[in-house]
């Protein structure tokens, strides 16, 4: 094949994943090789492809392309998430904008238009992620609502109730009025707001004495059932017993005590809300308060709102509180910081409410998952610094509210057959259902017309906390080959956001349903900022769009770009100069790949340089893996890339091309060139995960090769012995020629100019590395000598002293100026640094790394000042 001038990273992509494609390469089926498994955190089916998608599904690629170059049995299955409310809402919003009301559907009606829009919008994001490169098994592609995952979560409510680990409960649950469901704790962000503190005064009856109360929510008044008093607070000894008149509604509510009141909050007199305060709910509850709910389930008033029925609550909250001051009973307002919590999806502020939900019991089935990470450390997070938070979460659990009020999602299998509320079966059929239904009220008249389903959904998170296993029939079908075969699973790579919503909840359901652990890793990515550290956001406006980058720096340069600073639960601050970066990279490797595919071979002796050159990028390469390899074990993916980096354009393009690059117009020996080539290949296998449609280009342009030999399928190099001691002689040799170079560039002297170097004291010379020297200094000899040469430049490594002879190649009389002002300079900035330390205070008092450096600049300058000396004494 004919090799581009150019790398063009739009044609390699689209032809290096279709040829992936075609040939199977990332399609997996259990057989004797040891499987390797990771499973995506599915995207919202609404989803499109942003900065933490590319950065967490990068990672993921390239775990899976070096497991498979490793030679296991690499399986990623890729899905996406129902996601219940997201979807829901995008729903309710295209049949608004087409003239159709939600509320005028059946749930049948409804949920054909949720089915048309998700085939019509869904699954966007999976296109977009084969653009990024990533080598899923398509063919597995698993979706939270296929009826067999839909199965699969319907068999474990109706386990879990069996097994009296779900109940249906009246409870004070978090409420979005804006989704109009419940949601669980976890899907709350609290933020903090500013607002008022309303101080009102409430009438005792039967008296003219009045109280003040103060609240954040003057609207609720009208829910109002109590006020209560700390026994303790003798401020309100006299109001035992007594009671007061709401304001505006004019309920007669009595005044109770209880020491859960504040003394220091407020006035120290509590409004009792039980329908819209968890903690008025408690206080309700133990004092058998009444329970006057005012909201509506979109947060408009009802008709216990008076005056204010339909009307919203905020714009209730101006209205009344101009009221209440019209009417004399605002004392007064005060600026408050409070924290509100809002819905994670909507953004819409949440509202305390009290509904019969369902609930799962959480605290047995935290043990083992507890126990796993905390203890023996079997499933490992990384970094370990999440450990913390898991523990917290965990050990605080509450009993999860897993009903939503929605259409879309899997439909709670209870069924009601009378009034009450305990009147209800549970059951994955409805014809199982009905026999249950018959036994518990030995009517055998019953029908099934006779049962009417729950019309809640089940939160989003209880199809997802089984996914590794329903991905492989393995609720359904216990004891399955593919189940046995790939879980558990092996790394899991996600965001510490949903640590707690779905990773804590896979282990559980990992233990509960399999014995085992889901997945062995945990990799914690951090979260994508831009520059000035914000999050990255459509909001914001500072998000770059994913697809534009692939298309400005090429797929490959983008993985790199992200990669570079992405260390294991850090924040990655984006920059596009990364993608840049990353692109320059790649073009760096198909320059070198043209460089060494240009050059003419002939059958000719292998010169020294170049076979000890060959050696040394060996013993390099070795090392550099052995290190790639400690980097992978620790999931240090970002570490590991740069090692490959520094490798491969350090060592290999900037040192060994060098070394073996023939002289202009000759060329190079057949031997040198196939091991040049062979090393090359070596470096394509590390580079593969990072940058899979470059490598793949190269390697196939390098030779002509089957599908079998393609590099996605070749074989990870094989660590070996690392030689230290030839490595310290490279880097000792390397160390001289930079020395050569740096006199050539400030003297302005020539690459092809021949020059003759002298070494005093000889330490290395003599060795393997004598042979680079001569050729990347262009020398036309090297000799050791005894005594310091006149007329001479210097320059030294270690302890050897090196002199270049000018022979009229330089000014003398400028350089002897140009010297002598930089030893005057040394010379102050020595005496300023020798003041510093001669200062006793400064010693003793200054930290004992700042004294260090002084006297490491105090040395430095001593050094520099001898060797520029006797640059100046050569030149007289």
């Amino acid at each position: 094949m004919e090799i581009p001038s150019k790398y063009d990273p739009k044609r390699v992509e689209e032809h290096w994943y279709a040829y992936w494609s075609e040939h199977n390469y990332f399609n997996s089926k259990p057989d004797e090789r040891e499987p390797y498994t990771i499973v995506i955190p599915p995207p919202n089916v609404t989803g499109v492809l942003h900065m933490g998608h590319m950065l967490n599904n990068t990672i993921q690629d390239v775990l899976i392309r070096r497991a498979r170059l490793l030679g296991k049995n690499a399986c990623w299955v890729p899905g996406m998430d129902h996601a219940s409310i997201a979807t829901e809402a995008k729903v309710v919003a295209k049949l608004k904008a087409d003239g159709i009301d939600k509320s005028k559907l059946s749930r049948d009606e409804f949920l054909k238009h949720a089915w048309d829009w998700t085939n019509e919008y869904g699954g966007v994001i999976l296109q977009q992620l084969k653009k990024l490169g990533c080598s899923c098994d398509w063919d597995r592609t698993k979706f939270t609502m296929d009826d067999d995952m839909s199965a699969s979560v319907i068999k474990v409510f109706v386990d879990l109730y069996n097994k009296g680990l779900i109940y249906r409960g009246y409870r004070m649950v978090n409420w979005d009025p804006e989704a109009k469901t419940t949601l669980s704790d976890e899907e709350v962000i609290y933020e903090e707001r500013q607002g008022n503190l309303y101080y009102l005064s409430y009438a005792i009856e039967g008296s003219d004495e009045k109280v003040t109360i103060a609240t954040t929510r003057p609207e609720t008044i009208l829910g109002d059932t109590a006020i209560c008093i700390n026994p303790n607070d003798e401020r309100y000894h006299h109001l035992r017993g007594k009671k007061a008149i709401v304001p505006i509604c004019d309920r007669v509510i009595p005044i109770i005590e209880d020491e859960y009141v504040d003394v220091e909050f407020g006035t120290g007199c509590l409004k009792v809300t039980p329908a819209h305060d968890e903690n008025d709910k408690n206080l309700g509850d133990k004092h058998n308060l009444e329970v006057v709910d005012i909201f509506n389930e979109d947060a408009t008033l009802n008709s216990f709102g008076l005056h204010y029925e339909g009307k919203d609550r905020f714009v209730v909250r101006k209205e009344i509180s101009k009221e209440l001051e019209e009417k004399g009973f605002l004392v007064k307002t005060e600026q408050h910081t409070n924290k509100v919590g809002t819905s994670e999806r909507t953004k819409a502020v949440i509202e305390p409410r009290l509904s019969d939900q369902w609930f799962l019991r959480m605290e047995n089935l935290a043990k083992p998952a507890i126990e796993s990470v905390l203890e023996t450390k079997d499933v490992k997070l990384y970094p370990s610094k999440f450990d913390n938070t898991y523990r917290h979460w965990m050990e605080n659990i509450r009993d999860w509210n897993i009903s939503r009020q929605l259409w879309w999602g899997q439909q709670i299998p209870a069924y009601y057959y009378g009034d009450g509320k305990e009147d209800f079966v549970v059951a994955e059929t409805l014809e199982e259902a009905l026999k249950l239904a018959r036994e518990k009220t030995s009517d055998p008249r019953l029908r099934a017309s006779d049962l009417t389903q729950d019309p809640d959904v089940l939160d989003t998170w209880f199809s997802s906390w089984l996914w590794p296993i329903s991905v492989f029939g393995g609720i359904l079908e216990p004891e399955n080959d593919e189940v046995n075969y790939y879980y558990p699973t092996n790394d899991l790579v996600t965001g510490p956001d949903i640590l707690f919503f779905w990773v804590a909840r896979m282990i559980m359901a990992g233990y509960e349903y399999r014995g085992k652990r889901p997945f062995e890793n945990v990799y914690l990515t951090g979260l994508v900022r831009d520059a000035q550290r914000r999050k990255m956001s459509k909001s914001l406006g500072n998000s770059p769009d994913a697809l534009k980058l692939i298309s400005d720096f090429g797929a490959d340069g983008v993985r790199v770009g992200l990669l570079l600073s992405s260390a294991a639960g850090n924040d990655l601050l984006f920059d596009e100069a990364l993608c840049q970066q990353g692109a320059n990279f790649a073009n760096k490797i198909w320059n070198a790949f043209r460089l060494v595919k240009g050059w003419e071979v002939a059958d000719i002796p292998q010169p020294e340089a170049a076979q000890k050159g060959i050696e040394w990028y060996k013993a390099k390469f070795n090392q550099t893996l052995v290190e790639i390899e400690d980097h992978f074990s620790k999931y240090r993916i970002s570490d590991a890339l740069m090692a490959t980096y520094k490798l491969v354009w350090d060592d290999f393009c900037s040192w060994l091309l060098e070394i073996v690059k023939p002289e202009y117009q000759k060329p190079i020996d057949q031997k040198t060139y196939n091991e040049v080539l062979g090393l090359f290949e070596e470096n394509l296998k590390l580079l593969h995960p990072f940058m899979p449609f470059l490598t793949e280009e190269v390697w196939q342009h390098i030779a002509e090769r089957t599908p079998e030999d393609a590099l996605i399928v070749s074989q990870w190099p094989e660590t070996k012995k690392v030689d230290s001691a030839l490595i310290a002689e490279f880097d000792f040799a390397s160390e001289v020629i930079s020395g050569i170079r740096t006199i050539r560039k400030e003297k302005n002297i020539p690459q092809k100019d021949a020059l003759e170097l002298f070494v005093l004291n000889a330490e290395g010379v003599g060795s393997q590395m004598d042979a680079i020297i001569l050729k990347l200094g262009n020398l036309s000899k090297m000799e050791v000598v005894d005594a310091s040469l006149d007329g001479a430049l210097t320059f030294r490594v270690k302890s050897n002293e090196y002199f270049i002879p000018i022979s009229g190649a330089i000014d003398v009389e400028a350089e002897i100026a140009k010297i002598t002002e930089e030893l005057n300079y040394t010379k102050g900035f020595l005496k300023s640094v020798e003041k510093k330390l001669s200062n006793q205070r400064f010693v003793n008092n200054a930290p004992e790394q700042v004294v260090d450096m002084e006297r490491k600049k105090a040395a430095d300058a001593e050094a520099k000042i001898e060797t520029l000396e006797k640059s100046l004494a050569s030149l007289k």
